[in-house]
């Protein structure tokens, strides 16, 4: 039954529905010469936000139909199969979209109250237009991978996170958060287990070919990638040993005597994919290690496998660690290579924070070097998850600019972010977290205007998700327990006990 406050609604809709096609139109046929490159690109910015409202309105259109029965109505199998017949889309758009409203969408009760998405934040973030619809997709497969019996909790936690993450990084970004997001929820950081890596590990060369090639396959335990890592991070660089330019330097990236112009000149004439590069290094490495084992040091390090552990974590023997090549270890595997390591001793403040490590000169030494990668774990930039085998040590403020080489004024940052600063138009600035804010020392970039125009500046939690998880869970409980004391006084009749601002 039809309702008067109903028609007008209808009548609502149409007005935008009209009001949006006259809006497109207009913009199809609007001159684009005389807009300012800003302008350019202050379009393209709003023309996606409006696009991913768009997929949030079509989420509410979905959970409509679906609830009316209109696919059934219409004879139609499922609701699949009414999208596709209907919009004239493909089946896997269609099942996109379903998916998308099942995750996302405001569904309801039998009694038409409204229900909580299954992703809250995901679904704010995208009807905010602050994400797309691939983003709610990447997020919606970490979540399917949760393990079983992870407690409530953290579940909550960890879509926040992957929701923050995608409201300032790409899709495949939020995937590779997903990925170490995952090995922290992990009850013990050994899933699959000690035994089931055991029994999967294996190296397959395959019998050598007509070509003369040899094929290769299997499954490399948490070990062997964290042993492999740095090597291929110091022989695969774009220029280095390439078998196929004979004027490629060769050996590795950090000799003295490597030329850098011609190093320079190679790697711009480098067409290899990144898996070729791999196998040259591979190559290149076995030589070195089968000769003279001339491998030297990596960005003033020994080419070593750099894991930093906790007392705590060695103390309880589990959780996972990282690796300075980016690689996840569960700690019972780096313990093990822990047996034959050089031990290094960090002593950090209660921010985790290096303590000071000073030097009066341009380049930071192998011992600050070592206190970055155990405080930071990979480039500071937020956004960027490059491993710390894989940065230079920055300034934060810049050597030129009177900075000092001391341990508070140095932090990581990989090859390209670290030449995204500069001055002028599309530079990116960094500084140190003031006292009394929440990341107090860490590392904070600001990004320029057209990436973000409050210029507000922002500390990359890439590297420190167990530290992050731990500080939502934190925020969350003091919510609900606020909330709880709240929902108590009322039903005792009397006044809150915590003021407004403790319930949000």
């Amino acid at each position: 039954m039809s309702s008067s406050s109903e028609v007008s609604g209808g009548d609502r809709v149409e007005q935008h529905l009209a009001a949006l096609d006259a809006a497109v139109d207009g913009l199809l046929g609007a001159g684009l010469t005389g807009l300012s490159d800003d302008a350019v690109v202050e379009a393209l910015q709003r023309v996606e936000v409006s696009l991913r409202k768009a997929a949030a309105v079509g989420n509410r259109l979905v959970v409509e139909a679906v609830e009316r029965s209109i696919p059934g109505n219409l004879a139609c199998r499922s609701t699949t199969e009414f999208l596709i017949q209907t919009l004239r889309i493909s089946g896997g758009d269609a099942a996109a979209r379903v998916k998308r409203a099942r995750k996302t969408g405001v569904w309801h009760t039998m009694s038409g109250e409204s229900m909580e998405p299954t992703l809250p934040d995901t679904a704010a973030a995208l009807t905010a237009g602050a994400i797309g619809t691939d983003h709610v997709r990447a997020i919606a497969q970490v979540m399917r991978k949760i393990p079983h019996g992870t407690d409530a909790d953290k579940i909550e936690v960890a879509e926040h996170i992957l929701a923050d993450a995608a409201r300032s990084t790409t899709p495949e970004d939020v995937t590779r958060i997903g990925l170490h997001l995952l090995a922290h929820l992990a009850a013990d950081g050994n899933a699959p287990d000690d035994r089931d890596r055991r029994r999967m590990r294996g190296l397959r060369i395959g019998k050598q070919g007509a070509d003369l090639m040899t094929p290769i396959s299997g499954l490399l335990d948490p070990e062997v990638r964290a042993l492999l890592e740095p090597v291929l991070a110091r022989l695969a660089r774009p220029g280095m040993n390439n078998s196929d330019d004979p004027e490629s330097p060769t050996g590795d990236v950090e000799s003295p005597d490597l030329d850098r112009d011609a190093l320079a000149k190679a790697a711009a004439r480098d067409t290899r994919t990144a898996v070729q590069r791999n196998h040259d290094a591979l190559k290149t490495g076995l030589r070195h290690l089968l000769s003279s084992g001339v491998l030297g040091s990596h960005r003033g390090l020994p080419v070593t496998a750099i894991i930093t552990l906790s007392v705590q974590q060695i103390e309880e023997e589990q959780g996972i660690v990282t690796t300075a090549s980016g690689g996840i270890v569960p700690i019972a595997d780096a313990l093990r290579m822990a047996e034959k390591a050089h031990p290094v001793l960090a002593v950090f403040d209660h921010r985790g924070r290096p303590l000071h490590l000073g030097r009066a000169r341009r380049l930071a030494s192998a011992d600050q070097r070592l206190a970055l990668i155990a405080a930071s774990g990979g480039c500071t930039r937020p956004g960027c998850d490059a491993p710390a085998s894989m940065t230079a040590v920055h300034h934060v403020t810049e050597w030129r600019d009177g900075g000092r080489t001391d341990i508070g004024n140095l932090d990581l940052a990989c090859d390209h972010c670290h030449a995204l600063v500069r001055d002028g138009p599309g530079g990116w600035a960094t500084g140190t977290a003031p006292d009394g804010t929440s990341h107090a020392g860490r590392t904070q970039w600001t990004a320029p205007k057209h990436i973000a125009p409050r210029r507000e500046p922002r500390i990359n939690h890439r590297h420190h998700l167990g530290e992050l998880i731990a500080e939502i869970l934190d925020h969350a409980r003091t919510r609900r327990e606020a909330e709880l004391r709240h929902n108590r006084s009322r039903e005792r009749g009397g006044q809150s006990d915590v003021g407004d601002e403790d319930v949000p």
